[in-house]
């Protein structure tokens, strides 16, 4: 097509699509740019891991703090040894992810499928795809554009970078596919996100069957009071029910592993 017809062609127009007019077509293009990406990768079901970008590896934690050895100021220590302490999940993400990459291939028929699926972006979501990756898996990063903090980290599979700038249109593809979700501690985003699938599950928008962990028993317990929503009737009992909390990596897997099985994995699969 010559550039005269380019010119002439709305759907070749950034103004155009830039614009509030174009809006609607924006938002069908994070659904079928997706949609195409993860058919050409036969990607079909993924286990989902929310957590903090904030996060830091242990080894990142750890120099770190041997960089401010010397007496800095109290505050700057003090957050940065918190920092080594939730190192632990970072590693524990990485290690789970890994786990659940390598149970992935081993099943019949499956080369494509429990994929890795993460925000793409650091900390927690780093640490999931860099597990999957190690693995020698296939891994999903979700990235949106953000104006503070990195919106993508290396160990994302080829091709499978999704990029959006609605956050509803990336909450769409993080539950549409999973199967399982792992939330790890974190801050809004991971609250909200934690909160909204709760919501949907309960009100039974979602009525497939999914295994919900909430990794961290110390940070959840302190993060939200789950038995008094309960005594004050916002919840029901049955709804504690709808996800599990969990301390180890073993357990997790185990937990996630038994319920796909149980309810989900047909066929030649088992």
């Amino acid at each position: 097509m010559s550039k005269i017809d380019k010119k002439n062609r709305f759907y070749y127009d950034f103004n155009f699509l830039g614009s509030s007019q174009g809006r609607s077509l924006r938002i069908l293009s994070e659904y079928y740019g997706p949609l195409q990406k993860l058919e050409r990768n036969n990607v079909s079901e993924t286990i989902v891991f929310f957590g903090s970008a904030r996060i830091p590896s242990k080894e990142e934690a750890k120099k770190a703090l041997e960089n401010h050895s010397d007496g800095s100021d109290n505050r700057i220590i003090s957050k940065l040894k918190m920092d080594l302490k939730m190192s632990r999940y970072y590693e524990e993400a990485r290690s789970l992810a890994n786990k659940f990459t390598s149970w992935s291939k081993d099943l019949k028929d499956s080369k494509h499928r429990y994929i890795v699926c993460s925000g793409g972006g650091p900390g927690i979501m780093e640490a999931a795809n860099r597990g999957a990756s190690e693995a020698n898996g296939i891994n999903v990063g979700l990235t949106i554009s953000l104006p503070f903090e990195s919106s993508e980290n290396e160990w994302i599979s080829d091709d499978l970078n999704l990029k959006f700038h609605y956050f509803f249109m990336r909450k769409f593809w993080f539950l549409y596919l999973a199967k399982g979700l792992i939330v790890w501690p974190g801050g809004f985003g991971t609250l909200d996100e934690l909160m909204e699938l709760l919501t949907l599950i309960q009100t039974q928008k979602i009525k497939k069957p999914l295994p919900i962990v909430l990794y961290g028993k110390e940070f959840w317990e302190n993060v939200v009071n789950w038995d008094y929503l309960v005594e004050v009737g916002t919840i029901s009992q049955e709804d504690l029910d709808l996800f599990h909390i969990s301390d180890d990596v073993n357990d997790t897997f185990d937990y996630v592993t038994n319920f796909i099985e149980s309810n989900q994995l047909k066929g030649p699969n088992f």
